[in-house]
């Protein structure tokens, strides 16, 4: 069989870091400044790496903030641009096809060349598109359907290779930790996303404000990236900072991510949640208002800005359960992981099939009550952002660090071409053929968009199937990831051993 591990190589002394200029194969004791290539006295003790993960923090906010704002003040762009469920759902789709489509790109760009450049340059692209989509009128919808495709540039470039430099800064326990605090920012960035939008919109009088808060927020993150951002070594956590790990073809990339069983499922699993927060996501709080309307409480939106109010407290409810969630996650899966090799995909598996229910349950009971709708939300919720902080540390574990953007980047594409990418979409056109059945009543408006989202809770069963299938393989992969990592270690040091007594 052909062997494709990455090769582990020597570099002359008088280099001053191995991974200097992106030549990461190597193996030295010494440092260039800004790197943190000790996972013990480097990383472990180093003010710098927390101030990292703090400055990755802040842009995932800002990231998920965008993302779900348009999904705050969707009634008043529906109204400002007369458009349907379907059109409307055009909107995070081809955000989402962009992101999709160039993450392989940068996946393969992040194994190889300088993350932060990669990601500075990214985040300068998300600025000028989205403050650019904030100034589009009426009568140039398809120019905004065009920015909100170019905004999933920036954003590609950025969550294809953050958890690497994570995954290279930390390891262990920490790991996980960091991790957590990482994707914790999921659902405050959605949750601030629906909140501050609906806000801004609702005291300016004018969405188009809901949108340029983001970029204006954007520049700090950028300078933070710019100034106090390090590019630690590939690798540096595992190795202990001494050996960089030489890259390997993208096809045997490839190859070697399709082999890792656990990879393959858990990418399967990841695919359904993200059919299912996608969907949920993009319209929960326009057929909440949709809801309030049949039952009388609220009358149509007939001229923008609408009523914020679900936007709101959806917003409210999806910071709170993401955190809780999240932590809840990870403190199950640090207690049981020791006992339990398998328990990440078993605790990603339990949050899908029992949010199932809960999502399903909150589906039927819009149409009479409000407060039982968004009860069952929340539990829901909770039980889905279990998932968000494991996948990713799912991902570190079993994949060795130098193919670790590449498979960021195939699980992402994977999960937004089968997922989100057309969840939205697809709901929306389903709504629209079914609202043609009486299309004078607003009640039956509301039907339309329930019995379309009514699919969200079947595929959320598919996904905890999924996840039952990584747990079958998961100690195995890890295992075979772990002995690879240590092998290359030992190969290069047993390499410098040779070099040293060669030179004496």
């Amino acid at each position: 069989m052909e062997d494709t591990s990455p090769i582990v190589t020597i570099q002359p002394s008088e280099d001053k870091h191995p991974c200097s200029n992106q030549k990461y194969g190597s193996v030295s004791h010494e440092t260039a400044e800004g790197d943190i290539p000790s996972a013990d006295a480097g990383i472990k003790s180093s003010k710098r790496a927390y101030v990292a993960v703090a400055v990755l923090c802040y842009v995932n906010l800002l990231n998920y903030m965008d993302r779900y704002t348009i999904a705050g003040v969707l009634p008043s762009i529906q109204n400002y641009f007369r458009i349907t469920d379907s059109t409307s759902g055009l909107l995070q789709t081809v955000f989402i096809c962009s992101f999709m489509l160039l993450a392989p790109a940068f996946g393969y760009l992040g194994d190889r060349y300088n993350r932060k450049v990669i990601m500075v340059a990214g985040m300068i692209a998300w600025i000028v598109t989205t403050l650019g989509s904030s100034f589009i009128t009426e009568e140039y919808f398809w120019v905004l359907v065009l920015m909100r495709a170019l905004v999933g540039t920036g954003e590609a470039s950025y969550c294809t290779i953050a958890p690497t430099i994570i995954g290279d800064l930390f390891i262990g326990s920490q790991r996980s930790v960091m991790i957590s605090f990482f994707y914790i920012f999921i659902p405050v960035g959605s949750g601030l996303g629906y909140i501050l939008g609906s806000k801004i919109a609702s005291v300016t009088g004018d969405w188009h404000w809901a949108l340029r808060l983001n970029p204006i927020l954007g520049v700090p993150g950028l300078l933070l990236l710019v100034f106090l951002m390090p590019n630690p070594p590939r690798g540096a956590s595992e190795t202990q900072g001494s050996v960089c790990i030489e890259h390997t073809s993208y096809l045997e990339d490839v190859k070697y991510l399709l082999r890792n069983r656990s990879f393959v499922w858990s990418s399967l699993g990841v695919t359904a949640m993200a059919f299912v927060t996608g969907a949920l996501a993009f319209w929960t709080p326009t057929f909440l208002s949709r809801a309030r309307v049949k039952q009388g409480i609220m009358p149509p939106c007939v001229k923008e800005p609408c009523d914020p109010s679900d936007s709101l407290i959806f917003g409210v409810i999806t910071v709170v359960t993401g955190i809780m969630g999240v932590f809840v996650g990870t403190a199950i899966s640090r207690k049981l992981r020791d006992r339990l090799p398998s328990a990440d995909p078993i605790i990603c598996a339990v949050g899908m099939l029992s949010s199932s229910p809960c999502l399903f349950l909150a589906i039927v009971l819009a149409g009479t009550s409000i407060p039982v709708t968004y009860t069952f939300i929340g539990i829901g919720e909770v039980l889905l952002s279990l998932n968000w902080a494991i996948i990713a540390d799912i991902l570190l574990y079993v994949v060795i660090p130098t193919r670790r953007a590449t498979a960021e980047a195939l699980q992402i594409m994977v999960c937004h071409l089968l997922g989100d990418a057309g969840s939205p979409y697809l709901l929306g056109m389903i709504s629209d053929v079914v609202s043609k059945l009486q299309a004078t009543s607003l009640e039956w408006r509301f039907h339309s968009l329930e019995y379309s989202i009514l699919i969200c809770p079947f595929i959320g069963v598919l996904g905890g199937l999924f996840f039952l299938f990584t747990a079958l393989y998961i100690k195995e992969d890890r295992r075979a990831a772990e002995v690879l990592a240590i092998g290359m270690a030992g190969r290069a040091g047993r390499r410098s051993e040779s070099l040293g007594q060669f030179d004496a």
